[in-house]
Formats: structure tokens, sequence, C-alpha cells
């Protein structure tokens, strides 16, 4: 099917009922989201969502402000509960099986406030005091999450990017089987979010657990998750791997540019590969989508000098969640 054909109506629904299978192994269910339906004065910030994770997946679910993944996840956390539909965690609702299931939960909100006149080790050593855990535990978390030389320090000290290690810290104390992380790098320069990822990706060998994560970072879904929900306006857009995502839209990469005076038209059939050319509100600025930049970039060059034309800018890419997510909702996803 070429999607190219449909309608802007047609290809977003299309991307409403369609669920891609990222795996053909036997399915094994570790959580059950059916028919979740949840509305706040009358505005439905999830409608009609199923989803079900498997055990030991990292999925992102990744979508703009607003698009309902925070209260998504705050009903698999048993902090909300849905108006219509069912949750299912190892077969245990919170109605009925809240202890067994806040032992399988380790959960990181969006901020998370702790005591400011409380150190690092004594923050650690508090929450391992719920679990009656010894204070050795605190050792091993802060050594996990790269915190032993701030254990003296109070809180209140510490840097963003610190607070919110330590709330990762604070949130796999228990060793959880489920981790639930709630845009765990909003505000974070980019050190401090790609060294969170690092811990994130040790964790997910030392201790394998499921990790649901929520984020509008494209990089940060590609770079930690192995599938990734995209939602927008409460609903699910797309459901697979990235590769899978981006093979359902169109396979292709981009070469944008900005030339001095507009581009002549004859220029367009002569470069191998060109899906399409998407016009930059001017001639002389635009994008195009081929088959293969290094087939495509030398003959486009080369067309450019042969018509005297000057390069301003250019940038060679391959497609990206951001170039989907534009396909099928016409808005970028920081918009």
């Amino acid at each position: 099917m070429n999607h190219n054909t449909k309608k802007p109506d047609e290809f977003l629904n299309y991307f409403y009922r369609v669920r891609i299978k990222i795996t053909n192994q036997p399915l094994i269910i570790l959580i059950n989201i059916q028919n979740v339906t949840k509305s706040f004065k009358g505005f439905k910030a999830v409608d009609d969502i199923s989803l079900t994770i498997q055990p030991g997946e990292y999925l992102a679910l990744l979508g703009p402000n607003g698009a309902g993944k925070t209260t998504l996840v705050e009903m698999v956390e048993g902090l909300q509960y849905p108006d219509q539909g069912n949750i299912t965690i190892k077969g245990m609702n919170w109605h009925q099986h809240k202890a067994p299931l806040r032992k399988l939960l380790g959960i990181s909100l969006q901020e998370t406030k702790f005591v400011d006149k409380l150190t690092v080790r004594e923050t650690l050593n508090l929450f391992g005091s719920f679990y009656d855990l010894p204070k050795r535990r605190s050792e091993e978390i802060m050594e996990a999450v790269n915190l032993t030389h701030k254990q003296k320090t109070f809180t209140v000290n510490l840097s963003g990017g610190q607070r919110q290690k330590l709330a990762l810290g604070v949130a796999i104390m228990n060793t959880p089987e489920i981790l639930l992380l709630d845009e765990p790098t909003t505000g974070l320069d980019p050190n401090a979010r790609r060294e969170l990822w690092d811990i994130l990706t040790k964790l997910k060998a030392q201790y394998h657990t499921t990790l649901i994560l929520t984020t509008h970072y494209m990089e940060e879904a590609q770079y930690l998750c192995d599938r990734i929900v995209i939602l927008d306006q409460g609903k699910i857009l797309a459901d697979g791997t990235l590769e899978e995502l981006l093979d359902t839209y169109e396979r292709g990469e981009i070469i944008s540019f900005t030339l001095d005076k507009e581009l002549p038209g004859q220029i367009l059939s002569q470069i191998p590969g060109l899906h399409h050319f998407i016009n930059r509100n001017e001639r002389a600025k635009g994008e195009l989508i081929v088959e293969d930049i290094t087939r495509a970039l030398p003959k486009f060059l080369s067309l450019v000098e042969a018509h005297h034309l000057e390069m301003r800018r250019l940038e060679c890419r391959k497609k990206t969640l951001d170039d989907l997510f534009v396909a099928m909702t016409g808005r970028r996803l920081d918009e």
C-alpha cells in the first residue's frame, strides 16, 4: 500500500487502526491495557486505548505535551482509575490487589520532592527502610546511579540532573519488576540527559526490568527503547520498533537545502531515486526525499553548480520519528 496516495484524514485513521507486531514469539502479557478511557471535565485525556506490554520490554510512550502519556501511566501506577476499560498487571488490578502491585513497581514522577536537609545517603536509607532493606542497598544504588561522590550532599544542593538520578535511585530501591519513568529528563541539559540514558541502559542489562518511559524527546525513545508507541490527543497513532514505524510510513532519506535563488523545476526530474520535493515557503528552500543520499546528492550538487546556484545551507539525514509524526498529524513533536 502506498500511504502517500491517502488523503490526510484517511492516512491518520489508518494509523489509528494499525498495530505493528514487534515479534513472532509467543506473547507473554505482563501489563494488559484494554479499551481504557479517562476524561477530565469532558476532555478525553485517554481515548479507548488498548495496549499489551511483555516482560523485559523497554517501551516508550512518545508524544507531545497533552498527548495523554502521563494520564495513561498514572492509571498503570494506580494513581488514577479508568472511567472505562481495564488495566491488569500480572493478572491483578488496583481495586483488589494494591499491596502486591505496589511491590512490583518502581516509579519516578515528572518532579520528585525530597527533604531538603537530608543527604543523598540519608534519603536512600529512608526509602530503603520502607522495604526493610539493609543500608548496604543504599551503597549499591549510589553506585548504580553515579551518586557515591554526592552521598553527604543535602538534596537541596543537588543539580537538576543529580536530583533526577536520585529519583531514579529511589525508584529502583526495591528492584522492581516494572519501572515507570514520567518525562525523566525534561529540563536537563544534554550531558545530564545522556548520563541518565547510560544509567538506564546499564540497569536493563543488570536487572532485566520492564520499563515504561514517557517522553516527548524522539532521540530519547530511539536510544533507550525496544518499542515505541506514538500517542496524540489520547489515541495511539502507531506502535512498533523504530524500523517498523519508519517502514510503515515510507523509507527514505532527506536532503535539506537553502539556495541563493529559486530551484529550477527541471532539476528535480534528473535526481535519481527522488520520492518527492517539499517546498519550504520559497523555491530556494526545501527538502528532497530520496531513496539513497549517496546516489542522489552528487547529482543534485552537480546540477546546482551547472545552473550557477549558490548553496547557502545543506543537511543530509535519515528520516526520524519526528518526520513520521509530522506525516501523521501535520505537527512536530515539540510543538
